[in-house]
C-alpha cells in the first residue's frame, strides 16, 4: 500500500508539471502588471521543480552529495535553458528564477533523510533551505502588505513618509528634506536627456467618485519651467501606446509654489477614440523634453478630490 500511494502521488506530480509547463512561455504578468501579480507568480518556480523532483524521484539513481550534485547541475542547466527560451518567447528574463529552480528541487531533496550525510550536515541543509525559502515567501508577504496599504491611500496617490520611493516611481525621485518648508515632499531631479523626469505606476487606481486630480510642485529657481502630465489607464499600456490614447497636458510651473486642479471628467474623454478606464488608471508621468541645464522640481501633494 505505501508503494501504492507513493506512485499515485508521483503521477499527481507529474500531472502538475505537465499543466504548468507551458506557462513558462504562454500568459503570467507582463510589463505594465501589478508587482504583486509578479511576486506572486514567482514562486510558481519553486512549486514546478518540486512537482518536478517528486516526479523524477532522482534519489531512486542516486545518493548523498551525489544525488544533490547532479539534481543541482541538472536543475541549474534546465533554468537557463527556460529563461533563454522564454527571451525568444518575449518573455522578460530573470535570473533569479534559476534561484528559485533550484529552491523547488532542494526543498524536496532537505526534506529526505539521506544516505551518505552525517546529522550536522543534513540538517544544516535543512536550515539553508528553510532560510532561503523563508526569505522568497516573506519577499512576497512584503508586497502583499504593501499593496493593501496602497490600496488604502486613497484620496491620496502617494504616502510621502515613505523612505524609498523606488517601488512607486520611475526616475531620479528622492525624498527631500521634511524640516524645510520650501523644499519638501519628493525631490524630481531633472536632467538633460531627451525625456527626463518621473513616472509614478503603483498607486490606487480606481479613480471613479472623485472629481478632480490636485498636484502641488515646488519650483525653486527664479525662473519657469515647463512639464508635461501624462495619464494613462492599463489597456494603453496593454496596447501600441498611441498619443491619441491617453492624457497628456502642459503645467507651466512659475518660481516657488504651483498648485493644478486637473477635472478628471477631461482626464476620463482624452483619448481619441474611447474613454478612458477610471477604475484601471495605471501611470502618472511628470516629464520635460530637451532641458539645456539640469533641474530640479518637488512635488508637495498628488492626491483626488
Amino acid at each position: 500500500m505505501p508503494a501504492r500511494n507513493a506512485r499515485i502521488w508521483q503521477y499527481l506530480a507529474f500531472t502538475g508539471v505537465v499543466l504548468i509547463t507551458p506557462f513558462f512561455f504562454v500568459g503570467g504578468p507582463g510589463w505594465a502588471d501589478g508587482p504583486l501579480y509578479k511576486s506572486a507568480w514567482n514562486l510558481g518556480h519553486i512549486l514546478f521543480f518540486t512537482l518536478l523532483t517528486l516526479a523524477v524521484q532522482p534519489w531512486r539513481i542516486w545518493a548523498g552529495w551525489t544525488l544533490w550534485g547532479v539534481s543541482t547541475v541538472a536543475v541549474l542547466m534546465l533554468g537557463v535553458s527556460i529563461e533563454v527560451l522564454q527571451y525568444g518567447f518575449n518573455r522578460q528574463v530573470d535570473w533569479q528564477d534559476i534561484l528559485r529552480n533550484l529552491l523547488g528541487v532542494w526543498a524536496v531533496l532537505a526534506a529526505r533523510p539521506q544516505a551518505g550525510h552525517s546529522p550536522v550536515a543534513l540538517w544544516s541543509l535543512r536550515i539553508l533551505v528553510a532560510v532561503l525559502l523563508i526569505t522568497e515567501i516573506n519577499a512576497t508577504t512584503a508586497v502583499a502588505i504593501r499593496q493593501y496599504r496602497v490600496s488604502q491611500l486613497l484620496p491620496e496617490l502617494y504616502d510621502f513618509s515613505q523612505p524609498d520611493p523606488s517601488p512607486f516611481w520611475n526616475g531620479v525621485v528622492t525624498p527631500a528634506d521634511a524640516a524645510a518648508s520650501e523644499q519638501s515632499g519628493l525631490r524630481l531631479s531633472l536632467t538633460t536627456a531627451r525625456y527626463s523626469g518621473a513616472s509614478l505606476h503603483n498607486f490606487p487606481g480606481d479613480w471613479q467618485g472623485y472629481d478632480q486630480l490636485v498636484i502641488s510642485l515646488y519650483n525653486p529657481d527664479d525662473r519657469p519651467l515647463s512639464l508635461t502630465l501624462r495619464i494613462n489607464d492599463l489597456e494603453h499600456d496593454q496596447g501600441d501606446n498611441a498619443y491619441t490614447d491617453r492624457f497628456n497636458t502642459r503645467l507651466t510651473l512659475a518660481p516657488g509654489l504651483n498648485n493644478f486642479h486637473l477635472d478628471l471628467e477631461r482626464i476620463r474623454k482624452a483619448p481619441a477614440d474611447r474613454t478612458m478606464n477610471m477604475q484601471e488608471i495605471r501611470r502618472l508621468m511628470l516629464f520635460t523634453a530637451g532641458l539645456t541645464e539640469p533641474r530640479t522640481v518637488y512635488l508637495r501633494v498628488i492626491r483626488l478630490e
